[in-house]
């Protein structure tokens, strides 16, 4: 209760709780109530916002069903109303017809008269006169607003237009409407009442919204034509009005004179007579062809309301991002027309279609892009490849999908902390690295189960991401110049992240062999510099003496150092005390050997396998002529012993171990180091002569 009251002080309370308390066990207490306390505190508000969260999805639903139901009681209401003016517009023009006369006064009195009752009191010659004049005045139209009987200018103006997202003006223009398209053209400063062609649209295509006046931003209204939208202002909240209503209202009358049109071709007209022929074989075609009747003759009915508004359900879908209810869509529609005949309405309503479609993938390309969110991992690009491929556009869902998880991988490795230690960082890199491979691989598994020729391309996009891979790996490992045994553990590493891949049945080990092969040559070879160069030092220092190591402990040490390199006979070279029957230098080529071997079958694959036996020689022929030139060059009788005992161990102990370890780390025996073992003189040297040709 004091922790939730609104004057609660921390400082008050601690000291209060000080005072009261008896010791430390006390506090102790206190302050693991108090986390306590604090812990379920956090529980608790985890719990509502999980609620919250439930809650909220809910509403969002709830919102969601309502704006569909909203959306489909609009467009009942906008049927209604265009069955009305329809029926109204029929009145109007059986009136013209019986009345020319009050047809030509009203459309003078009125211009803005519904355009049946135009046609009908304009007449033909006025429409064309109207349509000429504005090709006279707007450049560049002429060509892409070709002459025709039925197009005719309904109204036009003058407007502002405004940048969408910042409400900045940006040019003023003059806007014509015609009973199937708008054209927008801006003025040209150095003729008055002329004007440039700046955009054209349809109106099947066009959508007008109400922009609410916000101060001083008034009198907007925007066109969205997809994929861009532009917003205009008019003079007054009067003539916006007019633009409002003109172009719903001509928009109207678009679509019913589309129905119409639509309705009359669908009906079935009776052939033509085919003219008489006097050619007598032509009765025998006439015969076979009476009974195979044409497929031409067959009509496809296109006057099902869901066919209809196909294209505008189409825009609804897209717009609303409902990807998946308008690729059904478009597989009823070719499912319907599957064994139709491809007639003039049929082609008509594919184009209108096909561009939907190309519409429908644009923004599916989209989806997949790289500069989209890449957070998600693969599944977040399911919903794009699965309705790509439903649109037969399976090699470029691939292609998408796989620069998509490129970019993934490689956002996620640049994205890793390089840590002070290098392991550390390689078992990051790797798990980074190797999981999202595995999660790709899967993902392209279940979306592209039907699909085996994309599989190539995965393997392919397998490779590049692993030469990615190998070079963050090779950047941190060999070029930092790293120790063998630090470049060995970290090789190991990468080769069992790369195994788990053979759960998939993906086998990436010959891919980062071949392209770590380089590197691990080079790190090798220098590793064995370092050798040659420390045995050569120690060489030039050699004095022949025994070792005396002063302590058992230091014995028992050295003991187990050479236990671990395998030679298990080392105590038949310990002498009284803490004295070792063997020089320091052969003792510690020894142990520098075996560990350079032990790190090296680490790194071990068949590519490396002359490599490995080419450093191993260099490096046991420096000791053993070292061994052999002081032999010849000694002349007192017990150093001259001594150096015999020493050979002896490189002979009979360090080369076989050599020999038996590669043996089993490589699998099969070598020649070159057998040949070693044997020769009793490794280099044959003018015995006159006093110097080493090492």
């Amino acid at each position: 209760r004091q922790l939730e009251s609104g004057g609660f002080a921390a400082g008050e309370y601690v000291k209060q709780l000080s005072q009261q308390s008896d010791g430390d066990r006390d506090l102790q207490e206190h302050r693991q109530r108090i986390q306590a306390l604090s812990e379920e505190t956090a529980q608790s508000l985890k719990r509502n916002v999980y609620q919250n969260y439930r809650q909220f999805i809910e509403t969002a639903r709830e919102i969601s069903y309502l704006e569909s139901e909203m959306y489909q009681l609009s467009h009942i209401l906008t049927e209604q109303k265009g069955i009305m003016e329809a029926v109204t517009q029929a009145l109007l023009l059986q009136a013209d017809r019986d009345d020319p006369a009050l047809g030509a006064r009203r459309a003078a009195a009125d211009p803005f008269l519904p355009l049946a009752g135009k046609e009908a009191a304009g007449g033909e010659e006025g429409r064309q006169r109207t349509l000429t004049t504005l090709l006279e005045k707007v450049e560049g139209c002429r060509d892409l607003l070709p002459e025709s009987p039925g197009k005719y200018l309904v109204y036009n103006g003058d407007l502002v237009e405004y940048d969408a997202d910042h409400m900045a003006q940006i040019q003023r223009v003059h806007a014509f409407l015609m009973n199937d398209c708008l054209l927008v053209a801006t003025a040209l400063p150095s003729r008055r009442g002329a004007y440039r062609y700046d955009a054209l649209y349809p109106l099947d295509g066009l959508a007008v919204v109400n922009v609410k006046d916000n101060p001083p931003m008034k009198d907007m209204f925007k066109l969205l034509m997809f994929p861009e939208s532009r917003i205009f202002q008019a003079e007054n909240a009067k003539i916006k009005k007019e633009w409002l209503e003109v172009l719903e209202e001509t928009k109207r009358s678009r679509a019913l004179s589309e129905k119409r049109r639509r309705e009359q071709e669908a009906l079935p007209r009776p052939a033509p007579a085919p003219p008489e022929s006097t050619n007598p074989f032509d009765e025998e075609e006439e015969e076979e062809e009476e009974e195979e009747p044409s497929a031409e003759e067959e009509v496809v009915d296109l006057s099902l309301e869901w066919i209809q508004e196909l294209p505008e359900d189409l825009d609804v879908c897209i717009a609303q991002r409902d990807f998946e209810g308008a690729v059904d869509l478009l597989d009823k529609l070719n499912e319907y027309l599957a064994d139709k005949p491809a007639s003039q309405p049929v082609k008509e309503l594919r184009a209108k279609v096909d561009e939907r479609v190309r519409q429908l993938t644009d923004v599916l390309v989209f989806e997949l892009s790289p500069d989209r969110s890449l957070r998600g991992g693969p599944r977040a690009t399911r919903r794009a490849v699965s309705q790509l491929i439903r649109l037969g556009q399976s090699t470029k869902a691939c292609e998408l999908f796989l620069k998509n998880r490129a970019a993934a991988v490689q956002t996620a490795i640049r994205q890793l902390r390089i840590e002070g230690a290098t392991l550390l960082y390689i078992h990051k890199l790797c798990h980074v690295f190797f999981t999202s491979l595995l999660e790709t691989a899967r993902e392209f598994e279940t979306d592209f189960a039907g699909n085996n020729g994309c599989y190539s391309a995965f393997v392919v996009w397998a490779r590049s991401s692993m030469r990615m891979f190998v070079d963050a790996f090779s950047k941190q490992v060999f070029d930092s110049k790293e120790s063998l045994s630090t470049a060995a553990e970290c090789v190991k590493v990468a080769k069992e992240h790369c195994k788990q891949l053979s759960e998939i049945g993906l086998d990436l080990t010959f891919i980062i062999h071949a392209l770590l092969v380089k590197d691990i040559k080079g790190a090798l070879q220098s590793y064995k510099d370092i050798i040659i160069e420390a045995t050569k030092h120690r060489n030039s220092e050699e004095m022949w003496r025994k070792m005396n190591l002063m302590t058992p402990e230091a014995l028992g040490k050295l003991r187990e150092e050479m236990r671990s390199c395998g030679v298990g006979n080392f105590d038949q070279y310990t002498g009284d005390d803490c004295w070792v029957n063997l020089s320091y230098t052969v003792v510690a080529f020894t142990k520098q050997t075996m560990a350079f071997l032990e790190e090296a079958l680490k790194l071990y694959f068949p590519e490396l396998h002359m490599v490995l036996l080419e450093s191993l020689v260099e490096i046991i022929l420096v000791a053993v002529q070292h061994v052999d030139y002081s032999l010849r060059c000694e002349q007192d009788p017990e150093k001259k012993a001594f150096i015999r005992q020493n050979a002896s161990f490189l002979y009979e102990t360090v080369l076989p171990v050599v020999e038996k370890r590669f043996e089993e780390g490589v699998g099969k025996p070598a020649k070159q180091l057998q040949d070693l073992r044997n020769a009793s003189r490794l280099m044959r040297v003018n015995p006159e002569s006093t110097t080493s040709v090492v």
